[in-house]
């Protein structure tokens, strides 16, 4: 038995050694905790209102980081080396100057609003070094509801003690709570450089989860653009950075397909959005917050307490963000992306395209790209300067695509095979096609509908050649398609209508081809589809490809009445007249 002891006295220490993760530098792998401090260290624990009973517990972390936690739901006992995830809040002294809650640090606070015992609601408060006395982008003030109870909140980088919400692995699979039915609130600033801590500039980002797979199929992102007071004044200062609780861009980005999945968790395809100095006013939509004031004697630990003294939070939630931006909003333009290379792997939405230069192309370059979070190329953006389309949308006869209605024009930059992935960090990639192919589409008549299609099919930046839907006999006016009414199984069988309409569209071609002797075997790849997409994608180039072969077919022969009725065919979607 005493060999035993000695034995185990011996062995001990090897296995400390071995599963303590935290006892010397950083593991280079996820950090998903917060490093407890060194075994053997004792906190130091505070009674701040003189019960007796410890409400605070000064530690540190690794690299001898100071860390203070505050208790604010009164369980916190002595010998705990930690506070609760609960309803505790965590203040990070990154600078090691010894103020926990000041410049350069990071603060953590879980709000169980509902007694529980699980936190409902997290804030996450991340200042700057020093305060340049510049308001954007100088921290951040974020608010992470957990409206689906999955525990999921923001994501720290526990080996920098930073915010990281946009990391992710695989494709899109982001440890933020961005998946299923959530909602956050952000502004890349500091809260002393914020006057009402109640509302915010993304304010908020909604996530909606409709057929309760944990997965998000739409998301609705309502920005309040803070507005230029004092023109004497910089632009970046505080006057000039406030918010008003007026929601001014609005994007709604949906996964018409619902093809989203494990390994695939984001798949925007479409996004509509609104523009608008007026836009909406949101000040009545407030939420009561509860069980967020912790021990008033714990404010002498914060630069700025405030936030922790809010009651109520105000903000469009995800049952009335909807109607006040169909029936409250009054907007100036609309914006209009659809994801054509189905690439799209962001979070949020399909990022916009700009009305700009339909050639350029590169983040600030003055190109439809010019949003560095935009697709260099295989999106196709659309854009109603006006509203007076008022957001509504149409399937054309001459593509079978959804368009927006109101739209004065719109491109499509061409990424058939997705080469150019967009990715959710476009920001740090270099990867933009030098040549690509472009169609463009304009409203001539202002009727609301595009009569105007330019082909650059080589990538040379000059359109090769144009065709004019009523040059050729075409009625360019279709169904208009209000979705102010819609939920999200509307869009789902929309997409489905359009991709079987596409698909079937492509096997009359295939028919009509073949009666004139065109050899369709070359197309065998894009003549299955296993999928929506698929069916819309190669339902599409089917339909194409098979149109320019019939087209050098009737040009051979010198058919000038068959490429008449070839065009009437392929761009008023009905190839039984041929």
């Amino acid at each position: 038995m005493i060999m035993f002891y000695r034995f185990l006295f011996l062995f001990i220490p090897a296995i400390l050694s071995v599963v303590n993760i935290y006892a010397e530098g950083v593991a280079q792998i996820t950090p998903w905790r917060l490093p407890p401090p060194p075994i053997g260290f004792k906190p130091e624990y505070i009674d701040l209102n003189g019960d007796g009973k410890p409400d605070a517990i000064k530690s540190v972390t690794h690299n001898d980081t100071p860390i203070l936690w505050l208790d604010d739901n009164g369980n916190m006992q002595t010998g705990d080396f930690e506070g609760d995830t609960a309803s505790d809040c965590l203040l990070i002294d990154r600078n090691k100057d010894g103020i926990y809650g000041g410049q350069g640090d990071l603060i953590i606070d879980w709000v169980d609003t509902d007694n529980d015992g699980k936190a409902d609601m997290q804030f996450v408060i991340e200042y700057p070094p020093v305060n340049t006395g510049e308001v954007w982008p100088n921290g951040h003030y974020m608010i992470v509801l957990d409206t689906d109870k999955d525990d999921v909140f923001n994501y720290i980088n526990w080996n920098t003690f930073t915010l990281n919400c946009w990391d992710h692995t695989g494709l899109s699979d982001f440890y933020e709570d961005y998946s299923g039915k959530s909602a956050f609130m952000k502004i890349h600033t500091s809260t002393y450089d914020i006057k009402d801590l109640r509302i915010n500039w993304e304010n908020p980002f909604l996530f909606y989860d409709p057929d309760n797979d944990d997965l998000t199929e739409m998301a609705i992102r309502v920005v309040d653009s803070p507005r230029i007071k004092d023109k004497t004044a910089p632009a970046n200062s505080y006057v000039n950075r406030q918010l008003e609780g007026r929601a001014d861009w609005i994007s709604i980005g949906i996964d018409l397909d619902n093809d989203n999945g494990p390994g695939n968790e984001f798949d925007f395809d479409m996004t509509v959005g609104f523009q608008g100095d007026e836009g909406f006013d949101y000040m009545d939509q407030v939420h009561p917050v509860k069980n967020l004031r912790g021990l008033p004697e714990a404010d002498k630990f914060f630069m700025d307490p405030r936030y922790r003294q809010l009651t109520e939070l105000i903000y469009p939630d995800h049952d009335a963000a909807w109607d006040l931006i169909f029936k409250r909003g009054k907007w100036d333009r609309v914006n209009f992306v659809f994801d054509e290379d189905d690439d799209c792997g962001r979070w949020e939405r399909v990022e916009f395209y700009d009305p700009r230069d339909v050639f350029k192309v590169g983040t600030n370059k003055g190109g439809l790209d010019n949003n560095s979070q935009s697709d260099p190329s295989g999106d196709r953006g659309e854009w109603d300067m006006d509203n007076s389309g008022g957001g509504k949308l149409y399937v054309s006869r001459f593509d079978g695509r959804i368009h927006l209605y109101g739209a004065e024009w719109g491109a499509w930059r061409i990424d058939q095979n997705a080469n150019f992935y967009q990715g959710w960090n476009r920001t740090f990639q270099s990867k933009d096609p030098s040549v690509f192919a472009t169609v463009k589409y304009t409203d001539s008549d202002n009727n609301g509908f595009f009569d105007i299609i330019e082909y650059d099919m080589d990538g040379d930046k000059q359109f090769e050649y144009t065709i004019n839907l009523k040059e050729i006999g075409m009625d360019d006016t279709c169904e208009i398609i209000d979705i102010s009414e819609f939920k999200y199984d509307d869009f789902t069988r929309l997409m489905s209508e359009v991709s079987e309409n596409m698909w079937s569209n492509a096997q009359q071609a295939l028919k009509v081809a073949e009666k004139y002797g065109v050899n369709t075997w070359w197309y065998s790849k894009i003549k299955r589809a296993s999928s929506i997409h698929q069916k819309y994608s190669n339902g599409y180039w089917l339909q194409y490809y098979l149109y320019k072969d019939l087209e050098n077919l009737f040009m051979r022969n010198g058919q000038e009445d068959m490429l008449i009725a070839l065009n009437k065919a392929y761009y008023g979607g009905d190839w039984t007249n041929l």
